[in-house]
């Protein structure tokens, strides 16, 4: 008698869903003991009348062709792109270093005195400090090293001999002490 019940609920063409599984059709036969959905992909599947739920027909999903066509133009609109931010670290940023260090400057400083281990460390400054003057390269990193400050000094008597130049500490986190910078004044 439980099963005549559960047989009255369901007719040819209603609207079913699966409890268990996630099928959803339409009723295509109702037998004793078994209903027969076709599916939404076509197939004729056997379900034993406790397994279905009718679906009413509001529940379908409705869209007005104003709802479709809104977002057929929001789709088609091209996305923004943002812009890379430079940060002011970067903008900043010189562009070129020089280190001084005699071991970057010459194959071995064995033999040579303090005086021409100087020389070389100063003419490197000035070529340097000239190619970038040449190349209209604004900011110019000299890399001394901390030292006993000999260096430093000859570069600042090298670099107050130009009028377009001003100097100062480089980056205290990046270099620390030992590295001055240059500003060169581009005339237009």
């Amino acid at each position: 008698m439980n099963q005549n019940i559960f047989m009255a609920v369901f007719e040819i063409g209603d609207l079913v869903e699966g409890i268990d599984d996630t099928v959803r059709g339409i009723v295509r036969e109702v037998d004793n003991e078994k209903i027969t959905v076709e599916s939404d992909e076509g197939f004729l599947l056997e379900f034993a009348p406790q397994e279905l739920i009718m679906v009413p027909e509001s529940s379908e999903i409705r869209v007005s062709r104003r709802q479709v066509t809104e977002a057929k133009n929001e789709k088609e609109l091209p996305k923004k792109r943002k812009q890379p931010i430079s940060k002011p670290k970067e903008r900043n940023a010189p562009k070129l270093e020089v280190d001084l260090h005699i071991g970057q400057l010459v194959q071995s400083s064995k033999g040579m005195t303090n005086h021409e281990m100087l020389n070389v460390q100063l003419e490197t400054a000035k070529r340097q400090l000239e190619f970038a003057i040449r190349k209209r390269i604004q900011k110019v990193v000299f890399i001394h090293g901390v030292g006993e400050g000999v260096l430093r000094e000859e570069l600042y008597y090298l670099f107050r001999r130009y009028e377009n130049i001003t100097y100062y500490d480089a980056d205290y986190q990046k270099y620390g002490l030992g590295a001055t910078e240059i500003y060169i004044y581009q005339n237009p």
